[in-house]
């Protein structure tokens, strides 16, 4: 009889499942218990960058889009190029240079994900807190290993190496995860060239403007920021393209944008981006990606007509 319940047991059991790494990092997103050192260091970050030129270059306004990506390729090329040489004789010199641009790289690379990361959501500076912790940890394994390797510990430093080489994957992944599954990075901006057909399209009265003060209208899909000014009506794509704020709920400024011009722009109440509200270009960030604007006229009935500008 135990035999055959034994039997059964076997034949109708089945292997727990072992988690995946996705599900760890989505587990991340609602881990609460992260959020009060991310609130303090994120609260730190905003202190000491405050709004200006600084801010943006590490954001990565000038170049379009955002600086920490590409800058971790270079830290993730060197150590990783590092690991193969480890594994030939006589590259000992060329391990270690590799690990100190590796290092290099990581200050400037640190300083934009910092830049990045102080504002975003809870969800994805708690996944981006683990990210950083990660990372961190890889560096401070790759300098072990370059002062082991000058002490003359070759194989103790090539150890250390591969211990960092494992966190900086751990890392890399979780910020794959918050780039591409949570969208930090991304623009969030709706894609109107996609949602909406050429041509113009009524859209309301003029008269039903107030003057300076922006308000929300729909287009079939599309939300609308909208702005009645001595100068014409201005429209903009409302959500955000840093993190999908709703723009109609900003400040309206007169700012200098990068071309040394003063603008009428908008500030979304989220994250501080600030657009030029004749084009949507990004005066401040942390938005780099241009936001969506529209070309406007008012027919002889007094109706507003729009259409995306190419």
């Amino acid at each position: 009889m135990n035999q055959r319940v034994s039997k059964i047991f076997r034949r109708g059991s089945r292997p727990l499942p072992r988690p995946h790494p996705v599900d760890l990092a989505e587990g991340l997103e609602h881990a609460r218990g992260l959020d009060r050192p991310a609130r303090t260091i994120s609260r730190a970050i905003r202190e000491v960058l405050r709004p200006g030129p600084v801010k943006d270059t590490l954001h990565g306004v000038p170049a379009g889009h955002p600086a920490h990506p590409p800058l971790t390729d270079v830290s993730v090329g060197c150590w990783m190029s590092a690991g193969v040489l480890d594994l030939l004789p006589g590259t000992e010199q060329a391990s270690k240079i590799l690990i100190g641009a590796g290092l290099a790289g990581a200050i400037p690379t640190a300083l934009t994900g910092l830049a990045d990361w102080s504002a975003l959501h809870p969800e994805q500076q708690r996944v981006g807190l683990v990210h950083a912790l990660g990372t961190t940890t890889a560096s401070a394994l790759y300098l072990l290993s370059l002062f082991t390797r000058h002490r003359g510990h070759t194989a103790a430093g090539k150890a250390f190496g591969y211990a960092g080489f494992t966190f900086l994957m751990a890392g890399a992944y979780l910020g794959g995860h918050l780039a591409f599954r949570q969208g930090a990075g991304a623009s969030h901006a709706e894609p109107v060239s996609h949602l909406v057909p050429l041509g113009w399209h009524d859209l309301c009265t003029a008269d039903e403007l107030p003057d300076g003060w922006p308000v929300h209208r729909r287009l079939g899909y599309i939300s609308l920021f909208v702005l009645r000014t001595q100068d014409g009506i201005h429209v903009l794509a409302d959500r955000c393209a840093h993190l999908a704020g709703p723009l109609h709920q900003g400040r309206i400024v007169t700012e200098t944008d990068l071309t040394g011009d003063t603008a009428l722009c908008v500030v979304c109440p989220w994250h501080g981006s600030t657009f030029r509200v004749r084009d949507g270009s990004v005066v401040h960030g942390p938005a780099t990606g241009r936001q969506p604007a529209f070309e406007t006229r008012v027919t002889e009935n007094g109706t507003v007509q729009v259409r995306p500008k190419v």
